[in-house]
């Protein structure tokens, strides 16, 4: 519940280009406009000799300031340096970024005549800060609490980070909720209020930066996420980039000169295609021109919505692939799906919209809700519910979030075992049992990782924990009781315990090396698990014959140790254990054929025992 002097709770879109913000008030979501009385705010921060601009003052200058203009911030929050995309996305930037401790992307920037370093937290808590203070000026007074969205793909690290910039803010984060989930909140109220037959709904969340496709299923006041596919960097900055670099080459054949190295020149163009690009939407042209964009030299352009489309067609193709994915996942026909609902300013681009009709055989989109502002109505409501600030309509709204990818452990061994199947409801909690791999060790340490393959190096390495100080025994002797927990925000904890001695320890995933943080590592891992299914299939057979051949070599070890007359038996296993670790690798076969021979020998001395 809001504290007295906290004021309403309020809803807050953190995005890419765009950020807005909305409160209930009134029995309704209300969004709240800025200072120039604009609904959205830029998501730009501007340092400049005498001062720090925050949101459309920032962009506003951008050109007159572009090395210390910071922008597109979401999309190196929870990073690393060395990410690929990061390494893309620098090339483009007019603003410097340098590698930090633990391969930390930092910003670099002049400000009042000294060079400081901020992380991407950093300057979206600044960009957090001005919706906080938009919200108190119409509210009239102070505002603590909020609900903050993120992408339905965004992973553990940058969840968390970004719950981070909301504490930096001055805010106290009450929850993060995926993008898609807020817009259908939105949606359930717009045409859910009404009725009570399930539907099944589509939300293509297309933005700035990120781009989401959720399915659900809505009854009544229960929406459930069936599975959710999407990309973190795949949105209309891309677009912009490829017409940008297209502008570049036009000007270079036209005039024989590259603006590339002129951040100011560069950034003067993008400003003019900002401008000229929502002519698109609805004219077949447009014209582009400013005076003196380099060297003097007047440019002026006149790009067809033909060759607009022609630049990014593969780009939005890759959207309808995700749409096809996500069907897949969820296990649905899209003759099943009722409504395909669209959110984010990007989803205005005619082309988008053809070809996501097309795919649904011509089915109307359903453009009932405002894509720019959908996701922080939901986020409203989201923040009235947990403060108590709601009424009974939408106080009885469940939304069931999902898992985008497996979550698994490997203890000693190349096996990714799931514990967290993909596409499962959060918040949730499961457990699993571990035993003592190599002989008498003391400490255990528990790999965590996610991704659909069988073999755990195939996957993405989240993150590791020790458990230490267990007693010496034999392989598979203790057992440990595994627990993947998983919180409302979408925050991952693992922790295990030896049961014999009630020692734990746990891990809260983090900003690890490792972790899962791009759009081409979630990709790549999907696509190898369609791509390898075969191949998997065998390797996963391969491995539990040659489990089940190792439980039973080492459990009867565990039984004849403790004979005092064992006979030929012991020397038996240790050429069985020899064995073993001079096959690791093999057909399934071998394994089962070696199972059947032990068997064969070893069950009748076994009878004695």
């Amino acid at each position: 519940m809001a504290g007295e002097n906290e004021g309403p709770a309020i809803g807050i879109d953190l995005g890419t280009t765009y950020s807005c913000v909305a409160v209930w008030q009134k029995d309704r979501a209300v969004i709240i406009p800025n200072e120039q009385g604009n609904r959205i705010t830029s998501s730009y921060v501007s340092f400049t000799e005498t001062e720090r601009l925050v949101g459309d003052a920032a962009m506003d200058i951008v050109a007159l300031n572009p090395a210390n203009t910071v922008f597109d911030t979401k999309r190196l929050i929870g990073r690393r340096f060395s990410d690929p995309l990061v390494q893309s996305d620098k090339k483009l930037w007019p603003f410097k970024v340098i590698c930090g401790a633990n391969d930390k992307p930092m910003i670099s920037v002049n400000y009042k005549g000294e060079e400081k370093l901020f992380a991407a937290e950093q300057i979206s808590s600044m960009v957090l800060a001005k919706m906080k203070e938009i919200a108190e000026a119409f509210l009239g007074c102070n505002v603590k609490n909020a609900v903050i969205t993120v992408p339905a793909y965004f992973n553990d690290s940058q969840r968390r980070a970004t719950k981070d910039a909301g504490t930096l803010s001055g805010l106290n984060v009450l929850r993060i909720i995926a993008e898609p989930t807020a817009a259908a909140i939105a949606y359930g109220l717009d045409k859910m209020s009404s009725g009570s037959e399930e539907k099944n709904v589509l939300i293509f969340d297309l933005g700035g930066g990120t781009f989401d496709v959720s399915l659900l299923t809505m009854v009544k006041s229960t929406s459930k996420v069936k599975s959710t596919a999407g990309d973190t960097h795949l949105g209309g900055e891309d677009f912009d980039n490829r017409v940008v670099n297209y502008l570049v080459q036009a000007f270079e054949t036209r005039h024989k000169k590259d603006i590339r190295d002129n951040p100011r020149a560069l950034r003067r163009l993008w400003t003019a295609w900002e401008r000229a690009k929502r002519n698109l939407s609805f004219m077949a042209q447009t014209n582009i021109g400013m005076d003196c964009l380099y060297q003097g030299i007047d440019f002026e352009y006149k790009l067809t919505r033909e060759k607009f489309e022609e630049l990014n067609l593969e780009l939005f193709e890759k959207c309808i692939g995700h749409v096809e994915k996500c069907l897949k996942d969820g296990k649905m026909d899209k003759k099943s799906v009722h409504d395909v609902v669209l959110v984010g300013g990007s989803t205005r681009i005619p082309k988008v919209q053809q070809l996501l009709q097309d795919f649904f055989n011509g089915k109307q989109l359903c453009k009932s809700i405002h894509p720019d502002e959908a996701v922080a109505y939901g986020a409203a409501v989201q923040a009235a519910i947990l403060t108590g600030q709601d009424n009974h309509e939408i106080r009885d709204l469940i939304w069931w979030d999902v898992t985008p990818l497996s979550l698994g452990i490997s203890v000693n061994e190349n096996e990714m075992r799931v514990v967290v199947p993909k596409n499962t409801t959060i918040p949730t909690k499961k457990e699993d049992a571990a035993f003592t791999n190599p002989d008498h060790k003391t400490g255990i340490t528990f790999m965590v990782y996610e991704g659909e393959r069988p073999r755990a190096s195939d996957n993405i390495q989240l993150g590791e924990f020790v458990l230490s100080g267990i007693p010496s025994a034999l392989r598979g002797v203790l057992k440990f009781n595994v627990c993947f927990e998983i919180d409302a925000n979408g925050i991952l904890t693992v922790s295990a315990e030896d049961k014999t001695s009630g020692k734990t320890n746990s891990i809260t995933i983090s900003n690890v090396k490792g972790m899962l943080s791009s759009k081409d590592e979630i990709e790549r891992m999907l696509e190898e698990a369609e791509r390898f299914e075969l191949e998997d299939s065998e390797h996963k057979k391969s491995f539990n014959a040659r489990k089940a051949l190792e439980k039973y070599v080492y459990g009867t070890r565990n039984i004849v140790v403790t004979k005092v007359q064992a006979g030929n038996l012991e020397d038996e296993i240790k050429k069985a254990i020899k064995w073993l670790e001079e096959h690791r690798d093999g057909e399934s076969e071998v394994f089962e054929n070696k199972t059947k021979e032990l068997k064969s020998f070893w069950d009748p001395i076994l009878k004695n025992f």
